[in-house]
């Protein structure tokens, strides 16, 4: 039975891997383990645990489809990445539910992230006019040209947090170049992929997209296999990092995407409302679960000029106050609406988060806005035993709190006040991860300063998600990236490829004049 009627049908079906364009059945031998709603914790689908044959079967077949499928004109590849956008696209909403139904975004979540992931697939259709190679004539009688070349089957580890976009980073440009693919959805989330492959099967040629579905053993078994040449991987920096050395040491090519602590710097010029506005929506954006999630929020305070015309009030205190403010209005759901914040991914990751707004309180922070107290949330967790908190603002009164420096990953956000500009630069400077930063002012020498300041790979004016589009490249630096170049854009491409390079010389022919 495909994922389409099984969700139609309120059953709880065991997924299946898919190699060859075909549904493959996990056995009996094999262990599966349980995917819960986000929503209720009720158990929607059992994921299977793949061994080192399952996973060996789709390596395979990848090998075997390489040959013929890299042997094609990108233009004829193109081809058939324009099917499978159309495709998808007329699938949109149906994709989009299932990633509310297994991840928990709220529906226009969903649907931009399915959005933000053709997105890549469009730049691939592009990939004839991105890799037009170089030709020379460097001498006489001697030409030189270089060509990219697909590297044969690459391995893609995804993360929970985005089901659809995240595997769209990589398999376009990936396939598009003349790789095949075996991919490894997050067993968290792993039927929105699924469903994708049911939709591929007609329109890939077979073996080029293969997926294996199963824990940690599964993908030690993924990236230690002779036949897998790159391997991409988005996750936790701990993890991101083990991956690289691993794959480093057997001379793969790798790109290991870490964790985050992004900063927001707000100046005292910056316009008020649009900033709080801007704040709060990439601080519970996904209910946090992202790593372009604003993380510390640091106000420069302007000891010269302490209030508004007319107003005592400090600059950090009407800013905060609207922070606060428009993130308590801020309801549980996970309907077409983007006032509602769904719930967080599972237990165990809602009582960390929980952990973590408590530590901060013992180390002498105050919580100014409450996620674990809210009456929305707690009234919708007691209801519905879903992993529900809303949103939570920590005002701290020193650096060395914990939340200052720990990737809480939900819809928390810590403040801290400066007395300068440079106070906030060296606090940011200092952060061990390197994904991005954002300054809100509206000073463009401000601006220049702090982007030229900012040690993060993606960065924002008055942005507080910065993330950038095609042909923009995605990738921080530090501990947020391990490995060369970055994903999706012309890093993709660059990632996907090698290039070789090609010199000919003919025999020179004897001169002769018009009159011979």
């Amino acid at each position: 039975m495909s994922i389409e009627k099984a969700i139609s049908s309120n059953d709880v079906p065991t997924l299946v891997n898919w190699v060859g364009c075909k549904a493959t059945e996990a056995g009996n031998r094999l262990s599966t383990l349980e995917v819960s709603s986000p929503h209720t914790n009720e158990i929607i689908a059992y994921v299977p645990i793949s061994g080192y044959e399952e996973v060996d079967s789709a390596v395979k077949s990848s090998e075997k489809a390489f040959l013929s499928w890299s042997g094609l004109t990108y233009k004829t590849r193109a081809q058939y990445l324009l099917k499978l956008y159309n495709a998808l696209t007329e699938h949109m909403d149906e994709l989009a539910d299932l990633i509310v139904k297994e991840h928990g975004k709220n529906k226009t979540e969903a649907i931009g992230e399915v959005q933000k992931g053709l997105e890549t697939l469009e730049y691939a259709i592009s990939l004839p006019q991105l890799v037009q190679g170089k030709v020379e004539d460097v001498s006489r009688g001697v030409q030189c040209r270089d060509e990219r070349v697909a590297l044969g089957v690459v391995a893609s580890i995804v993360p929970f947090n985005f089901p659809f976009m995240v595997p769209f980073w990589t398999l376009p440009i990936a396939i598009g170049c003349g790789n095949t693919m075996v991919l490894k959805p997050s067993e968290k989330v792993p039927i929105t992929m699924t469903r994708v492959a049911e939709i591929s099967q007609s329109i890939l040629p077979e073996g080029v997209l293969n997926i294996v579905h199963g824990d940690k053993s599964t993908v030690e078994s993924l990236i230690s296999h002779k036949g897998i040449s790159a391997v991409t991987f988005v996750g936790t920096s701990a993890v991101a990092e083990l991956i690289s050395h691993t794959c480093t040491r057997l001379n793969k090519r790798v790109l290991a995407l870490g964790g985050a602590k992004n900063h927001l710097v707000a100046l005292p010029d910056c316009d008020i409302e649009m900033t709080a506005q801007d704040i709060v929506n990439s601080f519970t954006g996904c209910a946090g679960e992202r790593c372009m999630a604003a993380s510390a929020l640091l106000i420069v305070e302007n000891a010269k000029k302490d209030g508004a015309e007319g107003s005592s009030e400090k600059f950090s205190d009407r800013l905060i106050k609207r922070v606060v403010d428009i993130a308590s209005k801020i309801n549980p759901g996970s309907d077409q609406s983007p006032r509602v914040m769904g719930p967080i991914i599972d237990k165990g990751s809602l009582i960390r988060i929980e952990n973590c707004i408590s530590q901060a309180e013992s180390e002498g922070a105050k919580i100014l806005l409450d996620g674990r107290l809210q009456s929305e949330f707690v009234s919708k967790r007691k209801d519905t035993n879903g992993n529900w908190l809303g949103p939570t603002v920590i005002l701290h009164g020193s650096t060395s709190d914990s939340a200052m420096h720990t990737e809480i990953f939900g819809p928390v956000i810590s403040v801290y006040i400066c007395e300068s500009a440079q106070e906030a630069i060296e606090i940011e400077n200092a952060n061990d991860y390197g994904n991005a930063a954002c300054i809100y002012t509206g000073s463009g020498a401000a601006a220049e300063w702090f982007t030229k300041r900012f040690r993060a790979g993606m960065l924002g004016v008055n942005i507080g998600v910065p993330v950038p589009r095609e042909p923009f490249s995605f990738g921080g630096i530090q501990r947020s990236k391990f490995g060369v170049t970055d994903i999706t854009g012309d890093g993709g491409i660059e990632f996907f490829t090698y290039r070789r390079k090609i010199t000919t010389k003919w025999s020179v022919p004897v001169e002769r004049s018009w009159m011979d």
